[in-house]
């Protein structure tokens, strides 16, 4: 297994609490093909890796969660959740976007954090970076995306305004935010065009 102190990468028991990163097992692959992984998806299942990770609920206590990412960006999602975990950043789930039948807008309403999912940008046709596993969101309910007076998800209108930091809420210079800057992320809540508060992004070369 593993961690972030080494960098050998092999499939994980998918019944161990356990948390690390490798690649992905053959019954989470059958999982997610059809649902998140489908015809359409931009990259190969070889090329995506599963991380569990450790994580304080919004009950206050332990929980492992998982997330399939592109391979590249494995070791530093585990890094940034651990980091997280040790701080005790509330973060209220983490479950694969298959759990919602692939499904953003149900994921968010459960205000599920997540990763790899393929679909194109909302209102676009233009895949989404998490078709390419290389974008997380974290708390969608605490952290909307906003479009003008658009907020995804709707039920989350009470957090578009971000001038009082609330439980699980995502500002700019807390251990969230410094755990995926300091790393190489950009954060959709610094977009011009919209703010994506939820959303985390890195390039791969």
């Amino acid at each position: 297994m593993s961690t972030a102190t080494t960098t050998k990468v092999e499939a994980l028991p998918v019944s161990t609490s356990d948390a690390g990163y490798g690649s992905i097992p053959a019954n989470i692959q059958q999982k997610i093909t059809g649902i998140s992984f489908t015809k359409k998806t931009p990259v190969k299942m070889s090329d995506l890796s599963y991380v569990r990770v450790r994580y304080i609920g919004f009950d206050n206590k332990a929980h492992t969660g998982e997330l399939i990412v592109h391979k590249k960006l494995a070791k530093d999602v585990f890094e940034i959740f651990e980091e997280l975990y040790q701080k005790r950043y509330p973060i209220e789930q983490v479950n694969l976007i298959d759990e919602y039948k692939g499904s953003d807008e149900l994921s968010m309403k459960a205000n599920n954090s997540s990763a790899f999912n393929t679909r194109a940008i909302a209102g676009k046709k233009t895949m989404s970076n998490h078709s390419y596993g290389i974008a997380v969101d974290i708390n969608p309910l605490q952290n909307p995306h906003v479009v003008g007076s658009k907020v995804s998800p709707a039920s989350a209108k009470a957090y578009a305004n971000r001038k009082v930091a609330r439980k699980g809420m995502i500002m700019k210079g807390d251990a969230c935010y410094n755990a995926f800057k300091k790393r190489g992320w950009s954060w959709g809540g610094e977009w011009k065009s919209s703010k994506d508060y939820q959303h985390f992004e890195k390039k791969i070369k």
